[in-house]
């Protein structure tokens, strides 16, 4: 039963870092392994540090994190939704290369991932082996993110110039998506 939530958990917590590989992968121009493994390995790092570091805080700040968790995840997500969209409006008919720099990446790595520092909190109440869990969380995150870099290459290939807004409103409703909690 203990795997099976981990497992089940792990997916949860993925979905966000997944659909953020799709909008990064319809944008990107160019995606090669290495940036596909780039956004996986960041994203699944971060994915399986924070239960780690929600496990160590313990339940002195749960209360103080679990109350604004969701809207730094919905203000991360919707300004950088936003400014995407803006970019693509801005520079409409130009040829531009949507670069993905590392404060970027990490930006939205934490925004993706700041439930799972709650589920560092609660992984103690399945008696769970916090290492066995954050294996399999990162694991699936790694793994659920380069898929999502490979599918969004192939949708930016659909939508060519419109890949960059549909990919500024999947980031605002992801972040819409966190604060409601669905």
């Amino acid at each position: 039963m203990y795997l099976i939530n981990i497992i089940t958990i792990a997916l949860g917590l993925s979905m966000d870092a997944f659909s953020v590989s799709i909008t990064e992968g319809a944008v990107a121009k160019v995606i090669k392994k290495r940036y596909i493994i780039l956004i996986a390995f960041t994203f699944g790092l971060f994915q399986a540090f924070m239960p780690l570091i929600g496990w160590g805080i313990g339940n002195l700040t749960f209360s103080y994190i679990e109350r604004y968790n969701k809207i730094i995840s919905l203000c991360i997500l919707v300004f950088l939704g936003l400014k995407m969209i803006y970019e693509a409006i801005k520079n409409k008919g130009k040829k531009i290369d949507q670069q993905l720099g590392i404060k970027r990446l990490l930006l939205l790595a934490i925004a993706t991932s700041i439930d799972a520092l709650a589920i560092g909190f609660t992984l103690s109440s399945l008696r769970a082996s916090i290492f066995t869990s954050i294996l399999i969380i990162g694991m699936t995150t790694f793994l659920l993110s380069a898929l999502g870099v490979v599918i969004g290459k192939y949708l930016g290939l659909f939508l060519k110039e419109k890949a960059e807004i549909f990919g500024g409103i999947i980031l605002i409703l992801v972040g819409i998506k966190i604060y409601a909690g669905f």
